[in-house]
């Protein structure tokens, strides 16, 4: 259970989280409290701080989504789509509370009352959380209130839906709430920690045992991840404990080095791992519920081949050994045991069903022989029982009171309840959830093995891998993950995730304590003269200007500079821009090369120049002994598709190039820096420290995806397979010599890029034309180039720095660029179903 605790008489009261949990009306789910202001200093004076498990948020739109995620309800949409869709309004509504003027803040409100058109919510047919979203943001905002009760016009489908949703039933009970501890001058008591209940089926305080059962064939991944801290969370929550056992039951896959390094990961999400348990310690007992099965005719021993087997059971017929008597399935079950020549050729099978619609429960086969030696118990076993039967044996054992699976396990549960049935066991509950999956992601260990043992990466800690080592050198910290899957819940909604959220999360983290630093890339770098300057020199200057604690750096100042090439390539001969930390300076002689590139500059220090009036804030290193040399390094994900299918075949989705290395200069503040210290570069980005410099070896550091869209694109993957066959005509049109469209071009640079930039991103976006409804794709994709053009037109109006227009505006352009490409192809499809019948609706 989740509790809200609001600042009472806050400038902004963060009405959004308290209509919610009117709305879901489960004290189970979360609650509400409402506290002095003067008691929140502990969460950065917030006005608001969701508090549970020991974890603390104080975003309202990360509440809102922990709150709605450890719900089921349908306030969070009925499909992944509307769900991203929710998403994107509840990231939307931020900006509402943000907005401190009327200029801004009327943007929003017309692009809300275009949105709101024939619409009476902003998804779907009933209330979501991206109504409450909005709806408390904008009650929140001191201008809009201000607007409501002169009587301003705000659009006429936005008045009319805000009205709406404040007549709703939980929003006056939410109101009336609030105003009854408005009146009260009594602090409201702290919860009772021990009255949690998390609609766990028959669970008492206590008494709760919950397990993680890794198998010690591969490194923890992310999905991993969830699983144990899901487990201990409902583990600490019912103040019971979690067990953590090893699954070791195929010598074949499993080794030493895997388990130390589940144990050591294990240790870093806070899951103590000094005392586990093993399913190898139940060997004895388990081949005695195997006998036990064969005994009462519940199991028998079949030597089908296995092709043959899975042929039968996916046919459903009956296999020729399914009658054979007890005493022969015992005789075979012995030779089995023995590893003799014919019992290598047995298997053991539940004797459950034919042909049951769920084949899951098409005679499983529970014991096959292994000849190979087991890490703990040597050569005494030379059959091992499988998951399907040793799991539900030794929860029972063990004292499992609750067995947490992911949802691919559904069609298995019925099986796992045979078991218990049938030998006679405690009773085990089963809860469900769902698996973590990620776009452009593998996380299945035998495809991530397949690339460690041909060395396609450097190991199972690569940068590339969804392993926790992996994205933990990566530069993901583990407070992010930890908060990121408590984000996520206890869901059944099975979405593949993008990996912006789990990254912007982390930048959330490490920005406020990551020290600042500079590079300039090493290829062409340019050497920048500056008249007017003291000779070279050392000052004292703040690691973090934010962050005084972080303490101070050396940084050198002095006649000659070093730049990078694409900056200098910008600039304009008597162009004032500002040196960042420095001051400003004109542009007096810009030098370059046959191919145009720059190989000299020339400036005048004008330290009297007011920044706010550059258009360019540039980072630049003084020429000196203090430079470093470093690798920075970048990567691309491992394959080319989102979500790989079963026919899929994994050769052909291989990203040619997936490790980028760039050689740079940095200040000589970096050679200070230990391993896995993070800092940012200057208008490059943040980054790990994955090797320290030895001897002629540069310190190598890796770029931290930061969750903006430039940052998780794929370098690879085509965005469809219309673009495919675009490249492809272009080439062929190569081939023949015509000259490709694009070429016919004029080259643009310097101001005309940009204003042909911001043409583009001011540019209608084309609409659907149908025929039949518009699809749910389209309608997400156009409100996410709705949501950047407000970004963009935001940044402009605050006069925001160049660069960070520019990103947006690209952002913008890359979003505007899928959309005709994506209409076309669906309209087509459309139109395909319409001719074929006319009832068809896409």
């Amino acid at each position: 259970m989740a509790t809200v605790v609001i600042a009472q008489k806050a400038a902004a009261i963060p009405y959004a989280p308290i209509a919610l949990v009117a709305a879901l009306n489960n004290p189970a789910v979360a609650k509400v409290e409402y506290k002095n202001v003067a008691s929140l200093a502990e969460h950065g004076n917030a006005t608001v701080a969701l508090v549970a498990n020991g974890t603390t948020l104080t975003s309202v739109s990360a509440i809102l989504r922990y709150i709605v995620r450890s719900h089921k309800n349908t306030l969070y949409g009925a499909s992944a789509a509307s769900t991203s869709l929710i998403d994107e309004f509840i990231d939307r509504s931020q900006d509402i509370i943000n907005s401190t003027d009327f200029k801004s803040l009327d943007v929003i409100l017309q692009q809300l009352n275009h949105h709101l058109t024939l619409r009476s919510f902003f998804v779907g047919y009933k209330v979501s959380v991206a109504d409450i979203a909005l709806w408390g943001a904008l009650k929140a905002n001191a201008i809009f209130s201000r607007q409501l009760k002169t009587g301003k016009d705000l659009g006429v489908y936005l008045g009319r839906w805000f009205n709406h949703i404040s007549a709703q039933a939980f929003v006056a009970v939410g109101l009336a709430e609030l105003a009854k501890a408005a009146e009260s001058t009594k602090t409201a008591k702290t919860a009772d920690q021990g009255s949690f209940d998390i609609n766990l089926v028959d669970a008492e305080m206590g008494k709760v045992v919950t397990r993680f059962p890794p198998e010690p064939s591969g490194y923890l991944h992310i999905g991993h991840a969830k699983a144990a801290l899901l487990n201990k969370y409902f583990a600490d929550q019912y103040k019971g404990r979690l067990i953590v056992r090893f699954d070791d039951t195929n010598p074949s896959k499993e080794k030493e080095e895997y388990e130390h390094s589940i144990k050591e990961d294990l240790l870093l999400i806070g899951i103590d791992t000094s005392v586990v348990s093993y399913t190898s310690d139940y060997f004895d007992q388990i081949y005695q519920y195997a006998l036990t099965l064969i005994k009462e005719g519940k199991a028998y021993c079949d030597t089908t081949g296995q092709e043959q087997m899975r042929a039968e059971r996916m046919d459903g017929i009956a296999s020729q050994c399914r009658d054979l008597s007890v005493e022969e399935n015992l005789r075979r079950f012995e030779e089995m045991k023995n590893a003799t020549e014919f019992g290598l050729t047995c298997c053991l099978r539940a004797k459950i069903s034919v042909d049951n619609l769920n084949k899951a429960l098409r005679d499983p086969v529970i014991y096959r022989c292994n000849l190979l030696p087991h890490a703990r118990t040597g050569n005494k076993w030379k059959m091992y029982p499988l998951y399907d039967l040793a799991c539900p044996v030794v929860d029972s054992l063990e004292g499992v009171t609750h067995a947490l699976r992911t949802d691919e396990y559904h069609d298995r549960n019925p099986q796992y309840q045979w078991f218990l049935d049938n030998l006679g066991l405690r009773q085990v509950h089963i809860w469900e959830y769902s698996r973590l999956s990620f776009v452009y992601t593998l996380m299945s260990k035998r495809k991530l093995t397949w690339f460690v043992d041909q060395g396609r990466v450097s190991g199972w800690d690569d940068p590339r891998f969804p392993t926790i080592r992996g994205i933990l050198r990566r530069g993901l910290t583990m407070e992010a993950l930890k908060t990121y899957i408590l984000m996520q819940g206890a869901s059944t909604n099975y979405i593949t995730l993008e990996w912006d959220k789990l990254w912007a999360v982390n930048r959330k983290q490490i920005d406020p304590i990551a020290p600042r630093h500079t590079a300039v890339e090493g290829l062409n770098k340019v050497k920048v003269t500056v008249s007017g300057a003291d000779a070279y020199n050392l000052k004292e200057v703040p690691r973090h200007k934010k962050n005084e604690a972080l303490g101070n750096k050396r940084t050198a100042y002095g006649p000659t500079l070093w730049m990078d090439q694409a900056d200098c390539k910008e600039l304009e001969v008597n162009e004032e821009v500002t040196f960042m930390d420095w001051g400003n300076a004109f542009i007096r002689k810009i030098e370059k090369n046959a191919e145009g590139i720059v190989t000299g500059v020339e400036a005048e220090l004008h330290l009297e120049g007011d920044f706010k009036k550059t258009k360019k804030k540039l980072t630049w290193l003084a020429d000196g002994p203090e430079l470093v040399q470093v690798d920075l390094m970048d990567y691309d994900y491992l394959i080319t598709k989102k979500k790989i299918e079963e026919e899929d075949e994994l050769k052909d989705l291989l990203t040619p190039v997936s490790e980028f290395k760039t050689q740079a200069v940095a200040d000589g503040n970096v050679a200070e820096l230990n391993k896995g210290d993070i800092i940012q570069f200057e208008r490059k980005g943040y980054y790990i420290v994955d090797a320290v410099a030895t001897g002629s070896a540069p310190a190598r550091l890796i770029l931290i995806p930061d969750g903006k869209v430039a940052s998780i694109a794929s370098k690879a993957a085509p965005v469809t397979m219309t673009e495919q066959k675009d490249a492809k005509d272009a080439k062929k049109k190569k081939e023949k010599g015509a000259p490709a469209a694009a070429a016919a071009a004029p080259a643009v640079s310097g101001k005309k890029a940009k204003a042909a930039a911001h043409a583009a991103a001011s540019k209608p976006a084309p609409s659907w034309t149908g025929p039949g409804p518009k699809p749910e794709e389209i309608v997400e994709l156009e409100a996410k180039i709705d949501a950047q053009g407000l970004k963009v037109r935001q940044l402009k109006t605050d006069k925001a720095d160049a660069d960070q227009v520019k990103e947006a505006v690209d952002e913008l352009l890359s979003l505007k660029k899928q959309l005709p490409i994506r209409i076309e192809a669906l309209q087509s499809l459309a139109a395909a179903a319409s001719a074929a019948a006319d009832s068809f609706s896409l």
